[in-house]
């Protein structure tokens, strides 16, 4: 088969397969190579330590298949018809980012690449050498779903697709065959700053530059251990993820609404009452977020989420939950629980927090009652 011909069976294959976006960029050394190595030079990626591994692979493919000729790249929609973060403003709910409401992405997008490396290899003329990956290989796949005219890369660092907007799970094929090629795509964002505007925690320090110690999803995702004090007003009631940069973005406000039933909300994820949530025993956890993406937190990270949004929302009839977590068994929970106590309370907290001080047994706690005690007597 030509490679016109194959180019155009494997696109259509990806779409049959149930992939919304495709396109086939050629192998190359971008400059977003170069702009990754400057990002993680100055810290941005923060404790996610994995992502300064293999940064050679990450500039170059072809230390992933040799022979490496394309990369196509793959985009599923998840947009579903559910009002954004930004219009919600219940303080006694909770907000999981909209990627996270329904199965995990990952196995979703596997299981459809698998699908398309089968159809490629039959269709090959000849020995494919290939590799995919969901978010999990070293790849800069950002940069080849630009390359390959599925979105250009936003001011938010997000890709973007004028049709279906930011809402988009990338996937990538990375093979030995020599294809046709797309058109990179234009960025589209022109002068517009809102995603910059908008972010709480001032994490677009400017256009495509994110700071990720200080974005939301970082902080209630990837971070595993205390929250800064001085985010954790910003954080607001978002509980896993963050979608405020894009849900204020123009190009999502005519975006398409996915037809894919797996990332429709679960029965209470979306916009979830706090009190439930914080309630959660490790077993009902597990139960909950079964094959979804919200299990990467573990239990102990989700709840501290949780008891940030509760201090942050000011309710006194969140003190009876917050009281229960001063004695869960988790030290990060107890943690945050003493923060969302004086949040509530203000200087009442005072003689509880004392008392506390006295009794808790784990360093790392009586650290954020001591740090609570001085900016309640300052």
């Amino acid at each position: 088969m030509r490679p016109l011909h194959l180019t155009e069976s494997i696109k259509n294959e990806a779409y049959q397969v149930g992939f919304d976006l495709v396109g086939i960029s050629p192998i190359g050394v971008f400059p977003e190579s170069q702009f990754y190595k400057e990002w993680l030079l100055k810290g941005h990626a923060g404790e996610m330590k994995y992502m300064e591994r293999n940064p050679t692979k990450r500039a170059d493919v072809r230390q992933i298949v040799p022979d490496a000729k394309s990369v196509i790249s793959c985009g599923t929609n998840y947009n579903t018809p559910y009002p954004y973060s930004t219009d919600e403003d219940d303080k006694m709910r909770g907000w999981i980012a909209r990627y996270a409401w329904g199965d995990d992405y990952h196995d979703l997008m596997r299981a459809r690449l698998d699908k398309l490396a089968g159809y490629i290899r039959e269709q090959s003329p000849h020995d494919v050498d290939l590799r995919h990956y969901v978010d999990t290989g070293p790849v800069l796949e950002r940069a080849y779903g630009k390359y390959a005219g599925i979105g250009w890369i936003g001011k938010n660092a997000c890709l973007i697709n004028q049709n279906i907007g930011s809402w988009v799970f990338i996937g990538e094929i990375i093979t030995n065959l020599e294809l046709e090629y797309d058109t990179p795509a234009p960025d589209r964002c022109g002068t517009c700053t809102r995603c910059i505007d908008a972010c709480p925690t001032g994490a677009l320090l400017e256009p495509y530059q994110l700071d990720s110690r200080r974005c939301i999803s970082y902080l209630t995702i990837e971070l595993k251990g205390i929250i800064p004090l001085e985010l954790r007003e910003g954080i607001d009631n978002n509980i896993f993820g963050c979608d405020i940069c894009q849900d204020v973005c123009p190009w999502n406000k005519k975006a398409q609404i996915t037809q894919d039933d797996s990332f429709a909300p679960r029965t209470g994820l979306y916009n979830p009452e706090l009190s439930y949530l914080s309630r959660l025993s490790p077993d009902d956890f597990r139960g909950l977020f079964k094959d979804s993406p919200v299990k990467r937190t573990k239990r102990k990270g989700f709840i501290r989420n949780v008891l940030i949004a509760m201090g942050n929302s000011g309710e006194k009839k969140f003190l009876p939950c917050v009281e229960e977590c001063l004695s869960d068994r988790e030290p990060l929970i107890r943690a945050h629980a003493v923060w969302a106590l004086w949040r509530i309370k203000g200087s009442g907290a005072e003689e509880v927090l004392l008392d506390l001080m006295v009794k808790e047994p784990d360093e790392g706690v009586r650290n954020e009652i001591e740090a609570i005690l001085n900016i309640v007597g300052s």
